[in-house]
């Protein structure tokens, strides 16, 4: 068995066991409310960090203005409580605009 055959089984059985774990431990294990807070904080405050990654760099470098600006519309239009579908066209829109009138 070659070395990338092994890695591959080794992350599927660890990925089964991962999701396992949840169903079996289901009642058994009781966690604090303190620890559920902080594991919801953890979760939103990893989703920022990869939505300001993604909204603001490229290749290793800043995106330009057309891209945050197109985050930043969707987050207006989110917060507006606009349909998935229309915040998804007008961050699509905005940034095409923007790049189409030269902001990088």
């Amino acid at each position: 068995m070659s070395p990338t055959v092994a890695v591959i089984l080794a992350l599927a059985v660890g990925t089964y066991a991962f999701r396992l774990v949840g169903p079996v431990l289901h009642g058994r294990v009781a966690v604090p409310a303190r620890l559920q807070e902080l594991l919801s904080t953890g979760a939103v405050v990893l989703l920022v960090a990869l939505l300001a990654t993604g909204a603001l760099t490229d290749s290793g470098g800043f995106a330009g203005w057309a891209r945050p600006a197109g985050v930043l519309a969707g987050a207006a239009l989110a917060w507006r409580r606009a349909p998935f579908a229309v915040v998804v066209l007008g961050a699509a829109a905005t940034t095409a605009l923007l790049r189409a009138a030269g902001v990088a």
